[in-house]
């Protein structure tokens, strides 16, 4: 079954992207959706190959791009511009944002790297 959303808007002061799904609305940070990007930049090539993103707290989405009728290409102002994000994986980043946040975080101090809480964090925990 494919998931699609009905409205996606850019709230760049708050640096916040919200997706809208039939069932569902989500706030996801735009920090958030920077460090759980799918790109290869990221997620590496394969199993152990995933690389760390730090210091993303102040990233924000600069531009929107449709991919066909399945996915949206974010665009960052830290340049980064690789990663489809497909309806699916929104939806799963959604639904997975506690999960997910909390292991970022973890991976985080197991590396020794401080994060200064953000504004945005309400929406991850």
């Amino acid at each position: 079954m494919k998931i699609t959303p009905t409205d996606i808007r850019l709230h760049s002061k708050s640096r916040l992207l919200e997706v809208v799904y039939q069932d569902e609305t989500f706030r996801l940070p735009c920090e958030y959706l920077r460090v759980m990007s799918p790109s290869a930049e990221v997620k590496g090539h394969g199993p152990g190959q995933e690389v760390l993103q730090t210091n993303k707290e102040d990233v924000n989405i600069v531009a929107i791009e449709p991919v066909g009728n399945y996915a949206v290409r974010l665009i960052f102002n830290d340049a980064h511009n690789s990663g489809l994000y497909s309806w699916d994986y929104l939806y799963e980043l959604g639904s997975e944002r506690y999960k997910n946040w909390q292991a970022y975080l973890a991976k985080l101090k197991e590396a020794g790297i401080e994060r200064a809480d953000q504004p945005n964090d309400q929406y991850l925990s």
